[in-house]
Protein backbone atom coordinates (compact mmCIF):
# COMPACT_ATOMS: atom_id res chain seq x y z
CA UNK A 1 0.00 0.00 0.00
CA UNK A 2 2.93 2.09 0.67
CA UNK A 3 4.61 1.82 -2.04
CA UNK A 4 1.91 1.98 -4.55
CA UNK A 5 1.02 5.55 -2.86
CA UNK A 6 4.22 6.43 -3.24
CA UNK A 7 4.50 5.56 -6.83
CA UNK A 8 1.38 7.53 -7.92
CA UNK A 9 2.47 10.27 -6.45
CA UNK A 10 5.98 10.32 -8.58
CA UNK A 11 3.63 9.40 -11.98
CA UNK A 12 1.50 12.61 -11.50
CA UNK A 13 4.62 14.32 -10.23
CA UNK A 14 7.32 14.08 -12.90
CA UNK A 15 8.70 17.08 -11.28
CA UNK A 16 8.99 15.48 -8.46
CA UNK A 17 12.55 13.08 -8.87
CA UNK A 18 13.02 9.86 -6.58
CA UNK A 19 16.61 10.80 -5.81
CA UNK A 20 15.58 14.16 -4.73
CA UNK A 21 14.09 12.55 -1.56
CA UNK A 22 15.92 13.39 1.91
CA UNK A 23 13.92 11.99 4.46
CA UNK A 24 10.79 9.33 4.18
CA UNK A 25 8.23 8.97 7.19
CA UNK A 26 5.44 5.86 7.46
CA UNK A 27 2.89 6.71 9.72
CA UNK A 28 1.59 3.94 11.09
CA UNK A 29 0.06 1.01 13.35
CA UNK A 30 0.54 -1.69 11.49
CA UNK A 31 3.40 -1.89 9.24
CA UNK A 32 5.36 -4.70 7.88
CA UNK A 33 7.17 -7.33 9.63
CA UNK A 34 5.26 -7.41 13.24
CA UNK A 35 7.03 -3.37 13.37
CA UNK A 36 10.77 -4.57 13.02
CA UNK A 37 12.31 -3.64 10.73
CA UNK A 38 10.74 -0.34 10.44
CA UNK A 39 8.27 0.16 7.62
CA UNK A 40 9.85 3.05 6.39
CA UNK A 41 13.30 1.28 5.58
CA UNK A 42 11.07 -1.52 3.60
CA UNK A 43 9.18 1.30 1.57
CA UNK A 44 13.07 2.97 1.16
CA UNK A 45 14.22 -0.28 -0.46
CA UNK A 46 10.79 -1.04 -2.61
CA UNK A 47 10.95 2.56 -4.30
CA UNK A 48 14.58 2.84 -4.95
CA UNK A 49 14.71 5.61 -3.02
CA UNK A 50 18.85 6.74 -2.01
CA UNK A 51 20.33 5.28 1.05
CA UNK A 52 21.10 8.50 2.61
CA UNK A 53 17.65 8.95 2.59
CA UNK A 54 16.36 9.42 6.37
CA UNK A 55 14.07 6.97 7.17
CA UNK A 56 11.52 5.95 9.99
CA UNK A 57 7.89 5.27 11.52
CA UNK A 58 5.66 7.31 13.57
CA UNK A 59 3.49 4.83 15.38
CA UNK A 60 0.23 6.87 15.42
CA UNK A 61 -3.23 6.55 14.68
CA UNK A 62 -6.01 8.89 13.61
CA UNK A 63 -3.72 11.82 14.97
CA UNK A 64 -0.73 10.99 12.67
CA UNK A 65 -1.72 12.70 9.18
CA UNK A 66 -1.62 15.92 11.78
CA UNK A 67 1.59 14.98 13.60
CA UNK A 68 3.09 13.40 11.02
CA UNK A 69 3.05 16.85 8.63
CA UNK A 70 4.73 19.02 11.51
CA UNK A 71 7.73 16.10 12.04
CA UNK A 72 8.52 16.03 8.89
CA UNK A 73 8.29 19.73 8.36
CA UNK A 74 10.86 20.22 11.56
CA UNK A 75 13.13 17.52 10.86
CA UNK A 76 13.87 19.42 7.70
CA UNK A 77 13.99 22.54 8.71
CA UNK A 78 16.67 21.15 11.79
CA UNK A 79 18.36 19.64 9.39
CA UNK A 80 18.71 21.38 6.19
CA UNK A 81 17.27 18.84 4.04
CA UNK A 82 14.51 19.98 1.20
CA UNK A 83 12.27 17.06 -0.04
CA UNK A 84 10.69 14.53 2.55
CA UNK A 85 7.91 11.95 1.48
CA UNK A 86 5.34 11.43 4.45
CA UNK A 87 3.50 8.28 4.02
CA UNK A 88 0.49 7.01 6.26
CA UNK A 89 -0.80 3.62 5.89
CA UNK A 90 -2.60 1.82 8.66
CA UNK A 91 -4.31 -1.31 7.25
CA UNK A 92 -6.97 -2.48 9.90
CA UNK A 93 -8.24 -5.34 8.07
CA UNK A 94 -5.35 -6.63 9.66
CA UNK A 95 -6.26 -6.74 12.99
CA UNK A 96 -9.94 -6.07 13.22
CA UNK A 97 -12.20 -9.12 14.19
CA UNK A 98 -14.22 -10.32 11.31
CA UNK A 99 -17.00 -11.67 13.23
CA UNK A 100 -17.23 -8.08 14.93
CA UNK A 101 -19.71 -5.74 12.55
CA UNK A 102 -19.08 -3.20 14.68
CA UNK A 103 -15.73 -2.45 13.56
CA UNK A 104 -15.72 -4.35 10.06
CA UNK A 105 -18.25 -2.27 8.92
CA UNK A 106 -16.43 0.46 9.93
CA UNK A 107 -13.11 0.63 8.93
CA UNK A 108 -11.29 0.66 5.44
CA UNK A 109 -7.71 0.05 4.33
CA UNK A 110 -5.97 3.08 2.59
CA UNK A 111 -2.18 4.80 2.18
CA UNK A 112 -1.70 7.95 0.93
CA UNK A 113 1.88 10.15 0.09
CA UNK A 114 2.64 13.55 0.62
CA UNK A 115 5.72 15.59 -0.78
CA UNK A 116 6.61 18.27 1.52
CA UNK A 117 9.26 20.48 0.25
CA UNK A 118 10.53 24.29 -0.48
CA UNK A 119 7.86 26.12 -3.01
CA UNK A 120 4.73 23.92 -1.91
CA UNK A 121 1.37 25.03 -2.84
CA UNK A 122 -0.16 24.59 0.41
CA UNK A 123 2.16 26.25 3.51
CA UNK A 124 1.61 25.11 7.64
CA UNK A 125 0.15 27.52 10.02
CA UNK A 126 0.00 27.42 13.86
CA UNK A 127 -0.98 24.14 15.35
CA UNK A 128 -2.00 22.50 18.31
CA UNK A 129 -1.85 18.83 20.08
CA UNK A 130 -2.78 17.24 22.75
CA UNK A 131 -2.79 13.57 24.46
CA UNK A 132 -4.80 11.50 27.34
CA UNK A 133 -2.98 7.90 27.62
CA UNK A 134 -6.02 7.60 30.66
CA UNK A 135 -7.83 6.87 27.31
CA UNK A 136 -5.65 3.97 25.96
CA UNK A 137 -7.80 1.64 27.19
CA UNK A 138 -10.64 2.47 24.95
CA UNK A 139 -9.34 1.96 21.61
CA UNK A 140 -6.28 -0.85 21.46
CA UNK A 141 -5.19 -4.28 20.14
CA UNK A 142 -5.38 -7.13 22.17
CA UNK A 143 -3.76 -10.73 21.61
CA UNK A 144 -3.87 -9.56 18.18
CA UNK A 145 -7.35 -8.21 17.71
CA UNK A 146 -8.38 -4.61 17.61
CA UNK A 147 -10.87 -3.05 20.39
CA UNK A 148 -12.85 -0.14 20.30
CA UNK A 149 -15.70 1.31 23.25
CA UNK A 150 -17.22 3.20 20.60
CA UNK A 151 -19.07 5.33 22.86
CA UNK A 152 -16.42 6.45 24.87
CA UNK A 153 -14.60 7.42 21.57
CA UNK A 154 -17.61 9.27 19.99
CA UNK A 155 -17.91 11.28 23.36
CA UNK A 156 -14.07 12.18 23.68
CA UNK A 157 -14.75 13.18 20.07
CA UNK A 158 -17.33 15.25 20.43
CA UNK A 159 -15.98 16.70 24.10
CA UNK A 160 -12.69 17.90 22.50
CA UNK A 161 -12.29 18.55 19.05
CA UNK A 162 -14.73 21.36 18.73
CA UNK A 163 -12.99 22.98 21.50
CA UNK A 164 -9.51 22.00 20.44
CA UNK A 165 -10.39 23.67 16.83
CA UNK A 166 -11.97 26.78 18.35
CA UNK A 167 -8.65 27.17 20.97
CA UNK A 168 -6.75 27.00 17.52
CA UNK A 169 -8.72 29.69 15.51
CA UNK A 170 -8.15 32.10 18.62
CA UNK A 171 -4.89 31.86 18.91
CA UNK A 172 -4.10 31.85 15.49
CA UNK A 173 -6.14 35.27 15.17
CA UNK A 174 -8.58 33.62 13.19
CA UNK A 175 -12.75 33.37 12.97
CA UNK A 176 -14.63 30.41 11.60
CA UNK A 177 -15.52 32.80 8.62
CA UNK A 178 -11.83 33.05 8.04
CA UNK A 179 -12.17 29.29 7.17
CA UNK A 180 -13.12 27.44 3.81
CA UNK A 181 -13.40 24.42 5.01
CA UNK A 182 -12.32 21.85 8.37
CA UNK A 183 -10.98 18.54 7.17
CA UNK A 184 -11.49 16.62 10.61
CA UNK A 185 -10.79 12.87 10.72
CA UNK A 186 -13.66 10.87 9.09
CA UNK A 187 -14.14 8.02 12.02
CA UNK A 188 -17.49 7.77 11.24
CA UNK A 189 -20.56 9.72 9.57
CA UNK A 190 -21.82 10.43 13.20
CA UNK A 191 -18.93 11.77 14.68
CA UNK A 192 -18.46 14.11 11.81
CA UNK A 193 -22.04 15.53 12.39
CA UNK A 194 -21.74 15.65 15.80
CA UNK A 195 -18.42 17.59 15.85
CA UNK A 196 -19.78 19.84 13.29
CA UNK A 197 -23.04 20.80 15.35
CA UNK A 198 -21.15 21.08 18.86
CA UNK A 199 -18.75 23.27 17.05
CA UNK A 200 -21.76 25.74 16.05
CA UNK A 201 -20.10 27.92 13.77
CA UNK A 202 -20.40 27.35 10.16
CA UNK A 203 -21.17 23.38 10.34
CA UNK A 204 -21.63 23.48 6.76
CA UNK A 205 -18.09 23.89 6.32
CA UNK A 206 -17.56 20.14 8.21
CA UNK A 207 -15.91 18.25 4.77
CA UNK A 208 -17.88 14.17 5.24
CA UNK A 209 -16.59 12.05 2.64
CA UNK A 210 -16.19 8.65 3.63
CA UNK A 211 -19.03 6.18 1.89
CA UNK A 212 -16.56 4.38 -0.39
CA UNK A 213 -13.29 4.48 2.04
CA UNK A 214 -14.52 3.99 5.30
CA UNK A 215 -12.10 4.63 8.37
CA UNK A 216 -8.95 4.81 6.95
CA UNK A 217 -7.22 5.68 10.25
CA UNK A 218 -4.56 8.44 9.48
CA UNK A 219 -5.25 8.51 5.87
CA UNK A 220 -8.35 9.81 5.78
CA UNK A 221 -7.58 13.68 6.18
CA UNK A 222 -5.13 13.78 3.31
CA UNK A 223 -7.66 11.70 1.25
CA UNK A 224 -9.98 14.81 2.04
CA UNK A 225 -7.10 17.14 0.93
CA UNK A 226 -6.45 14.98 -1.90
CA UNK A 227 -10.48 15.15 -3.37
CA UNK A 228 -11.22 18.44 -1.89
CA UNK A 229 -8.79 20.80 -1.20
CA UNK A 230 -5.74 20.66 -3.55
CA UNK A 231 -7.41 21.64 -6.87
CA UNK A 232 -10.16 24.08 -4.93
CA UNK A 233 -10.35 27.94 -4.94
CA UNK A 234 -9.93 27.63 -1.07
CA UNK A 235 -7.38 29.56 0.59
CA UNK A 236 -6.84 28.40 4.27
CA UNK A 237 -8.04 25.03 5.63
CA UNK A 238 -8.56 24.00 9.31
CA UNK A 239 -7.54 19.66 9.59
CA UNK A 240 -7.88 18.18 12.97
CA UNK A 241 -7.03 14.42 13.93
CA UNK A 242 -8.37 12.25 16.44
CA UNK A 243 -8.39 8.90 18.32
CA UNK A 244 -5.85 6.10 19.44
CA UNK A 245 -4.00 7.40 22.75
CA UNK A 246 -6.08 9.31 23.48
CA UNK A 247 -4.47 11.35 20.65
CA UNK A 248 -5.34 14.71 18.84
CA UNK A 249 -4.07 17.53 16.63
CA UNK A 250 -5.51 20.25 15.13
CA UNK A 251 -3.44 22.53 12.28
CA UNK A 252 -4.37 25.58 10.20
CA UNK A 253 -3.35 25.06 6.62
CA UNK A 254 -3.12 27.95 4.27
CA UNK A 255 -2.32 28.37 0.04
CA UNK A 256 0.66 30.15 -0.23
Amino acid sequence: MCVEAANTLFANNPQLKRESIDVLIVVTQNGDEEGLPHTAAIVQDKLGLSTNVAAFDISLGCSGYVYGIYAIKGFMEAAGLKNGLLITADPYSKIVDPQDRNTTMLFGDAATATWMGEGAAWQLGKAKFGTDGSGAPHLKVSNGVFFMNGRQVFNFALLKVPAHLHELLSESDLTPDDIDAFCIHQGSAAIVDAVARRFEDKPEKFLKDMVETGNTVSSSIPLLIEKHVLNSEWRRVALSGFGVGLSWGSAIIYKA
